[in-house]
C-alpha cells in the first residue's frame, strides 16, 4: 500500500515561522553543545598530565603513582604484569611500594584493577612463588575486607586463585592460622563469610589428619554461627570438605552438622542443606541414603509447598539427579510418592480446567501463578532423568500425560526447555518414540520462533528416530503414519522466513538436507524443492540463500526421477546463471561450489562446467571476480587426461581474462589465480599422491551412487510396465538396496549419511544382470527431452570437444605475448600430441563486454541474459 498523499495544508512551509522554528532547533542544539566545550582540557591541564619521554618504563610508573590523577595510576597498575616481566627486580623494589600506598585510598576501579592484575602475575609465574608470597599476599589479604562488597569479593577470588598455588607451609603461617581470629564472634559478619570461603578451599591442600586438627573445629564452630548468612555460606562448603576427609569423617562429622542445618529455622539455609545433600549423595552408602537421607529428603519435599517459592525452585532443578541417587532404595509406595510429587510440579502455577478463565482470577492469584514458570522450567529440564526413574516401558502409563502438559505450557521458557529436552526423551523411548509424534508437531508448529529454534537442533536425529522406530520397523514407510510432518515442517519455514531472525531461518534450511533420508523423493521435490528455489530467488539474507542452495543440492543429488532432475539443472542454469539479475548469477557459482562438493566431477562437467566458464564474459565485475575465486575448484573437478579438452577451455578463458579484464580489481585476482592454478599442477604431479588417491575413490563412489539413482528409476519405470513379471521385481529390489546401501555408506564428507549395512547382496541371476547392463546402456544412451535443450548443448559440447585438434601452440603464443614468465603454466607429462585448432568457446549475446560495468547491469534488475554456444574457426 502507498501512503496516502499529503494534503494542501500539510505540504512544506518554508515562510517566516517555519523558519523561525528551525533558528529555535539550531539554538538548542548550540546549547547543548556549550558543556562539551566546557569539558575540554585547558592549556594548564594539558601540561600537567604530559610527561616527559625520556623517561624510563619504571621511572614513569613511580611518578605517575605518585604525582599521576587517577586515571594514570590506574593505568600503571593495569601494565604491572608488563613491568614484572620486563624488570621484575625494579618493579618490586620501586614500583611496589607505590602501588601499595595508592591502594589505602584508591577508587573501587583502582581496586578492580589492582586485584586482577595481581592474579594475572601469578598465573604468568614471572617470579616464584615464595616471592609472590612475600610481596603480594599481604596485600591481597588486606584488602580481602573492603567495604564495597564487589572489590571484596574480587579480591577473595584473586585469594582463592592463589591458594591453589601457593605453598602448604606459606597457607598454614600466613592464611591458616590468622584465620583462627578472624572465624571467632567477635568479627565482622564479612570477616567470618570469608572465612568460610577461604576453609573450604584450603581443604584440598591438607591432609585428612590436619583438617581434623586444624579445621574441622573452626568449620562447626560457623556452622552454629549466629548469622544465618554464615551458617549457608558453611553449609555449601561442607561438599568441599567432606571430599578432603574421606568417608569416615564425612559420616561422623559433616552428615550430622548437615542433618542439624536441614532443620534449621532459615529457609535459607535449610535449601543450602538440601542442595549439600544432593551434590554429596554418591559419598553415602545405602544405609545412610535410606534410613537417614530418604526420610529427610521425603520430609523436605512434604513441606516444601508451604516454604518459600525459592525451595520448590531448587527442589525441582534437583529432583532428576535426588531420583537418580537415590535409585534402588525406594520401595514401590515411595517410588508412586516420587512420581506424583513430580506431576504436581509440572502443574503447578496452572489454572485448573473449572470454568474459569485468567480475567475472572483476581490478579493477585495470576501474579502469584506467574512465579512458579521457573519449578515448571526445571521440571521440564529434568524430564529425560525422569524417564528413567520409570523405565521407558511405562512412559505411556506414567508420564505421557505430563509430557504433553509441559509440550503444551502456556510459558515459552517450559516449552522451549522440552524442546531441548526432545532429542534425549526420543532416544530413551526408542522403539516407543511413535508415543510422542503429535508432540513433535505442536513443537513444530510453537508460536514462538525461540521453541522452534531449540527444536530444529537435534532434529535430523529426532526425524531419523521417528522414521525407523516405532511399532514397525520398515524403514521403507517414510513416516507414513504422521501425515501431518511435512505440513508442519513447511509451515515452520514460512513463519521463520516472515521473522526477522534469519539465523533460526538459516538453521532450519540447513536442517531440511536430511529430508532425502526421511521422506519419498517426490513430496521433497513438490512441497521443499521449489521452496528453496524460491528462497534462493527472493530472499535477501545471503547466509539464507546460501543454505538454501545447499540444501537444493542434497535435494537434486537424492532426486530419483531424471525429468525433474533435469528440470531443476535447466532452471538453476537459466533462472540463476543466465538470470537477469547479477545477485542471481553470484548465487549460481554459491551453487556450483556445492555441487563440486556433493555430486561426482563428471556430473559438474556434464552440465555446469560451460554455463560456469560463460560467465568470464559477465558484464558485472563482482561476478567475474567470485568466479575468479571458483575456477581453482573448478579446476580440481577436471579428470586428466579424460578432460584435457575442458582444461583447455579453462586456460583460454583465463588467458582472455588476463587480455581484456580492465577493472584493476578483478584484474589483481585473476593474476592471483593464475598462480595457484599453475600450482595446482605441480602438487598434482608430485605431491599428496595419497589424498588426491581417496578424492578419486571418493569422487567414484558418488559418481556409482548417481547411475545407480538413474538405473533404479529405469527399472521402476520397467516394473510399472511388467507388472507381473519376477526378474524384475527382483532387479528392482536389488537396486533399491544397493540405493540405500549406498546412501549409508557415504564417507563423513558427505553432507548426509545414515548408518545402515556395509554392502549389498550382489545378483546371482545372469539373466538379471545381462538385463541391468542392458537397460543402463540404453538409459545412458537416451536423448534428452525438447524442454531440456540447452543441456544437451552443454552435454553435448563437452563430448565434441574431447575429439577436437589440439590449440597448444596458440595457447603458448598468446600466454608469451600477453604475460611475463610468472604467469606462464607449465605443460604437464599428460597432454595429447595433438589437440584442435579451433577451440569452441561459450560466449554470450552481450559479447566481450567486460571493459566496464553498465548501469543496468549493475542493478538486480538488469537485461536478461540469453548464453548462446559459438564455435570460432581459425586457420591451422
Amino acid at each position: 500500500m502507498h501512503p496516502p498523499p499529503p494534503a494542501a495544508g500539510a505540504a512544506m512551509d518554508f515562510g517566516q515561522n517555519s523558519l523561525f522554528g528551525y533558528m529555535e532547533d539550531l539554538q538548542e542544539l548550540t546549547i547543548i553543545e556549550r558543556p562539551v566545550r566546557r569539558s575540554l582540557k585547558t592549556p594548564e591541564e594539558i601540561e600537567r598530565l604530559t610527561v616527559d619521554e625520556d623517561l624510563s618504563d619504571i621511572d614513569r610508573a613511580v611518578y605517575l603513582l605518585s604525582a599521576g590523577q587517577d586515571i594514570q595510576g590506574a593505568s600503571v597498575i593495569a601494565n604491572l604484569p608488563f613491568l614484572m616481566r620486563q624488570n621484575p627486580t625494579e618493579t618490586l623494589r620501586r614500583v611496589l611500594p607505590k602501588v601499595r600506598e595508592v591502594l589505602q585510598v584508591a577508587s573501587v576501579e583502582m581496586q578492580l584493577t589492582a586485584a586482577v592484575s595481581f592474579l594475572t602475575i601469578l598465573q604468568e609465574e614471572s617470579m616464584p612463588v615464595h616471592t609472590f608470597a612475600h610481596n603480594f599476599l599481604q596485600v591481597i589479604l588486606l584488602h580481602v575486607e573492603h567495604r564495597d562488597t564487589g572489590v571484596s569479593n574480587t579480591w577473595l577470588e584473586t585469594l582463592l586463585s592463589a591458594i591453589e598455588l601457593l605453598p602448604k607451609e606459606t597457607l598454614r603461617h600466613e592464611i591458616l592460622n590468622p584465620l583462627v581470629s578472624k572465624a571467632q564472634l567477635s568479627q565482622t559478619v564479612q570477616s567470618r563469610l570469608v572465612s568460610c570461603k577461604i576453609l573450604g578451599k584450603l581443604t584440598n591442600k591438607f591432609d585428612a589428619h590436619s583438617i581434623k586438627r586444624e579445621i574441622l573445629p573452626l568449620v562447626k564452630s560457623l556452622c552454629q554461627d549466629v548469622e544465618y548468612e554464615v551458617r549457608s555460606c558453611m553449609c555449601r562448603q561442607l561438599e568441599n570438605i567432606a571430599q578432603g576427609i574421606g568417608t569416615e569423617l564425612t559420616k561422623s562429622v559433616v552428615l550430622p552438622e548437615l542433618i542439624e542445618l536441614s532443620r534449621d529455622e532459615s529457609v535459607s539455609v535449610r535449601l543450602a542443606a538440601f542442595e549439600t545433600l544432593v551434590n554429596m549423595l554418591d559419598m553415602f552408602d545405602t544405609d545412610d541414603r535410606s534410613q537417614t537421607i530418604l526420610p529427610l529428603v521425603k520430609s523436605f519435599c512434604e513441606k516444601s509447598f508451604k516454604a518459600d517459592e525459592s525451595i520448590l525452585i531448587s527442589l525441582s532443578f534437583h529432583l532428576g539427579k535426588l531420583c537418580h541417587g537415590l535409585y534402588g532404595i525406594f520401595t514401590p509406595d515411595q517410588h508412586l510418592r516420587f512420581l506424583e510429587f513430580y506431576r504436581k510440579l509440572c502443574t503447578l502455577g496452572l489454572q485448573q480446567e473449572n470454568g474459569h478463565n485468567e480475567n475472572q482470577i483476581p490478579p493477585q492469584i495470576v501474579e502469584h501463578e506467574k512465579k512458579y514458570t521457573s519449578v515448571r522450567k526445571n521440571c521440564a529440564y529434568n524430564f529425560p532423568a525422569m524417564i528413567v526413574f520409570v523405565d521407558p516401558k511405562n512412559f505411556h502409563m506414567e508420564l505421557y500425560s505430563t509430557f504433553f502438559c509441559l509440550c503444551h505450557d502456556p510459558e515459552v521458557p517450559v516449552r522451549y526447555t522440552i524442546a531441548i529436552c526432545f532429542y534425549e526423551v526420543s532416544k530413551l523411548l526408542n522403539s516407543g518414540v511413535y508415543l510422542i509424534h503429535k508432540e513433535l508437531i505442536t513443537l513444530l508448529q510453537d508460536e514462538s520462533l525461540e521453541v522452534l529454534d531449540a527444536l530444529i537442533n537435534h532434529l535430523p536425529e529426532i526425524l531419523e528416530l521417528m522414521s525407523t522406530g516405532g511399532e514397525s520397523s520398515v524403514q521403507e514407510n517414510k513416516l507414513s503414519s504422521l501425515p501431518d510432518l511435512i505440513p508442519a515442517l513447511t509451515a515452520a519455514e514460512q513463519r521463520a522466513a516472515a521473522s526477522l531472525k534469519w539465523r533460526t531461518h538459516e538453521k532450519l534450511l540447513q536442517k531440511y538436507a536430511c529430508l532425502p533420508h526421511i521422506i519419498s523423493s517426490d513430496q521433497i521435490y513438490y512441497r521443499f524443492l521449489q521452496r528453496m528455489f524460491t528462497i534462493m530467488m527472493t530472499n535477501n539474507v545471503l547466509p539464507v540463500q546460501r543454505a538454501a542452495a545447499r540444501t537444493l543440492c542434497i535435494f537434486l543429488r537424492y532426486n530419483r526421477k531424471q525429468e525433474q532432475r533435469h528440470e531443476v539443472i535447466q532452471k538453476l542454469i537459466e533462472q540463476l546463471g543466465q538470470g537477469k539479475s547479477y545477485w542471481n548469477r553470484l548465487r549460481f557459482l554459491d551453487t556450483c561450489e556445492f555441487i563440486i562438493e556433493i555430486f561426482s566431477r563428471s556430473f559438474f562437467c556434464k552440465y555446469f562446467f560451460l554455463p560456469v566458464i560463460e560467465l568470464t564474459h559477465d558484464p558485472v565485475a563482482n561476478v567475474r571476480m567470485k568466479l575468479c575465486y571458483l575456477l581453482p575448484k573448478v579446476k580440481s573437478a577436471l579428470k586428466i587426461p579424460a578432460d584435457m579438452h575442458l582444461l583447455q577451455q579453462l586456460e583460454l578463458c583465463v588467458r582472455k581474462l588476463l587480455c581484456q579484464e580492465k577493472d584493476k580489481d578483478v584484474l589483481a585476482i585473476v593474476k592471483k589465480t593464475v598462480l595457484e592454478l599453475d600450482r595446482m599442477e605441480m602438487s598434482m604431479d608430485v605431491q599428496l599422491q595419497k589424498k588426491n588417491y581417496e578424492k578419486d575413490l571418493l569422487d567414484q563412489e558418488k559418481e556409482r551412487e548417481e547411475l545407480l539413482f538413474m538405473e533404479m528409476e529405469q527399472l521402476e519405470k520397467e516394473k510399472h510396465q511388467n507388472d507381473g513379471r519376477l526378474p524384475s521385481d527382483k532387479s528392482f529390489e536389488k537396486k533399491r538396496r544397493d540405493s540405500r546401501t549406498s546412501m549409508q555408506n557415504l564417507p563423513k564428507n558427505i553432507p548426509i549419511s545414515v548408518p545402515g549395512p556395509s554392502s549389498s547382496t550382489p545378483s546371482t541371476s545372469k539373466e538379471i544382470k545381462k538385463s541391468k547392463l542392458i537397460r543402463s546402456q540404453s538409459f545412458n544412451n537416451q536423448a534428452f527431452h525438447a524442454k531440456y535443450g540447452n543441456l544437451d548443448k552443454c552435454a553435448s559440447k563437452t563430448s565434441t570437444l574431447a575429439h577436437s585438434p589440439s590449440v597448444t601452440g596458440l595457447v603458448r603464443t598468446t600466454m608469451l605475448s600477453l604475460t611475463d614468465d610468472s604467469f606462464r603454466t607449465r605443460n604437464t607429462s599428460t597432454a595429447p600430441a595433438s589437440f584442435s585448432s579451433n577451440p569452441v568457446l561459450p560466449s554470450t549475446s552481450r559479447g566481450t563486454g567486460n571493459t566496464a560495468d553498465p548501469k543496468g547491469s549493475g542493478s538486480k534488475d538488469a537485461q536478461p541474459r540469453k548464453a548462446t554456444l559459438k564455435s570460432r574457426k581459425s586457420n591451422p
